[in-house]
């Protein structure tokens, strides 16, 4: 059935569904088009795991930072501003 374990063509696809979409519910499922990796089925759990993890990156700005965090990135600032300036001595 499968090329290679885990990885079926898009013919494969629309001539065996079923049984792609029960591996798929079992282990991610790789769906290749010409031979190259266009999309992967995955269960909702793994796919709701994905989205969880993903939803930790947080944005922030200057203002928003600890102090402890701040200080940091001023210390890296100025460390970098001085070697660019012992650079252009």
């Amino acid at each position: 059935m499968a090329k290679s374990s885990g990885s079926y063509s898009t013919s494969d696809l629309s001539r065996k569904s079923g049984d792609i979409i029960a591996e798929a519910l079992r282990h991610p499922v790789t769906i290749t088009q010409r031979n190259k990796p266009r999309l992967v089925l995955l269960n909702i759990e793994d796919y709701e795991r994905l989205m969880r993890q993903s939803d930790q990156r947080t944005v922030g700005t200057i203002e928003t930072m600890s102090n402890e965090l701040f200080a940091e990135f001023e210390n890296a600032v100025q460390a970098f501003a001085d070697e660019d300036e012992a650079g252009r001595s």
